[in-house]
């Protein structure tokens, strides 16, 4: 194996362990995390798409922290190469006559023309070592180098996570992470990926953290709903949508989640949690506490610190942060200067006849809704008829189950008729008195002559 195979296989080999083999990681988070690596597929040097067994990974660990990098290259090979040079000579000669062609197509001419039989593969790793592994159309295959914004708040990137089960429903973290100093600047753990949940967890980071300049994320439902697009274009945020099969691209923020699952999921099954609020204070804790005050591996710095660095940020106003997170909807204005929205008829002014307004709300009172036109305030909507009070979308999580009292009515009136009756049995027969002879007669025949019928044996012929 040539020195330039040698290395991209050594390579390959360290991006997958390099954070496993980190001696500060417990036994327990390094498990994990091989077993995480272990679940999925990667992209090998040769650029197949590869699966790597926990026990090679293990060993792979174990060689790099005896040896160091020069330990996880592959020892060279002691045999010749089975295929001619002239044949990989002509391979490169049809490469550079048509830089369309790709290894597969040369290797196709080179048997339909009777010149010589080398696999597709060894095409491959032939042009990848003269650098000649290009695309169709002639470019060279497109590298992903690391990227890092120069600033805090330059980039949030925001995504969502599969979350531990909470009261029988599988609970999601909506979060945030900031690219500069991997700081969380918003984040909240929901039963439901939605629009309200999303801007639930964006808006208090945006009061604490400032306003970044662009957002990343990708094509769920939530990050195209329209109340979000419109809160980012009212704070004047860069809306940026990851291209599908790009996870490059979200990187820092699925590496984020892995360390969420292995230091902090973990811990919430072992303990459980009884309501999702709960796990939101325990997740608050953890993040604020831990993970902003514990140096990161790729910045050097405490997310917090390096976040804080340059001072204070600059922070929104309640009032912009209000006008960000209403919702805008556009309806024709009728004949009678009316409109509805969900069920609710409003009276508008009566110039907008045939005309569309914007109908701006608040997602949770639909009974106030102000009337735009063309950017201008055109007051708000008189009610004539309220059949809702929010918006179909605006579902709130359920609500917890109740905490139980301890208190056992029953038992308290058990007590307190043993008390009256210092546990005493009853004598029915005495309670009847002379008046009830007959009745007692023929109770005490039916049960026996001479037999005295109490409480307790009453219970047991019953039962």
């Amino acid at each position: 194996m040539e020195d330039g195979r040698r290395r991209d296989v050594g390579l390959f080999r360290y991006s997958l362990i390099h954070e496993a083999a980190d001696l500060a990681l417990r036994k327990v988070e390094r498990g994990a995390l091989v077993r995480e690596l272990a679940s999925r597929d990667h992209v090998g040097p040769d650029g197949r798409t590869v699966r790597v067994g926990r026990s090679t990974l293990d060993r792979w660990v174990r060689t790099y922290r005896a040896g160091g990098f020069d330990a996880l290259l592959p020892a060279p090979r002691a045999s010749l190469p089975r295929t001619r040079g002239s044949v990989l000579d002509l391979a490169v000669s049809l490469k550079k006559e048509a830089p369309g062609r790709t290894a597969v197509s040369v290797a196709t001419i080179l048997r339909e023309s009777g010149r010589g039989e080398v696999s597709a593969r060894t095409i491959q790793r032939h042009f990848a070592r003269l650098g000649l592994n290009t695309r169709p159309d002639g470019s060279p295959p497109k590298v992903y180098g690391r990227f890092e914004a120069a600033a805090r708040n330059d980039l949030w990137t925001g995504d969502a996570m599969h979350g531990p089960s909470v009261g029988g429903k599988k609970a999601y973290l909506l979060a945030f992470i900031d690219d500069h100093s991997r700081l969380l600047p918003g984040y909240l753990w929901t039963f439901a990926e939605d629009t309200v949940r999303l801007e639930a967890a964006l808006r208090p980071g945006l009061a604490a953290r400032g306003v970044p300049k662009a957002v990343l994320v990708d094509n769920g439902s939530a990050f195209v709903a329209a109340p979000f697009l419109r809160a980012c274009a009212v704070l004047g945020v860069r809306l940026i949508h990851a291209r599908p099969r790009t996870p490059t691209t979200k990187g820092k923020i699925e590496r984020l989640f892995r360390t969420v699952r292995s230091q902090f999921v973990v811990e919430v099954e072992a303990r459980g949690v009884a309501s999702l609020a709960e796990l939101n204070t325990l997740f608050s804790a953890w993040v604020e506490v831990v993970y902003h005050r514990r140096v990161h591996t790729e910045t050097g710095e405490m997310p917090i610190e390096r976040f804080m660095a340059p001072g204070p940020p600059a922070l929104p106003t309640r009032e912009q942060l209000h006008e960000a997170f209403l919702w805008s909807e556009t309806r024709m204005v009728t004949k009678t200067s009316t409109v509805s929205l969900h069920g609710n008829s409003f009276e508008v002014d009566a110039a907008l006849i045939g005309r569309r307004a914007d109908l701006v709300f608040d997602p949770f009172d639909l009974t106030s809704i102000e009337v735009r036109f063309e950017g201008r305030s055109m007051g708000h909507a008189v009610p004539v008829r309220i059949s809702r009070h929010t918006h179909p979308k605006a579902r709130p999580d359920a609500a917890p189950a109740p905490v139980p009292t301890g208190i056992d009515y029953l038992s308290l009136l058990a007590a307190r008729r043993a008390a009256e009756t210092g546990g005493k049995r009853i004598d029915f027969a005495k309670l009847a008195g002379d008046g009830a002879a007959g009745a007692g007669a023929a109770g005490a025949g039916a049960a026996g002559a001479g037999e005295q019928i109490d409480v307790d044996d009453t219970c047991e012929v019953w039962s």
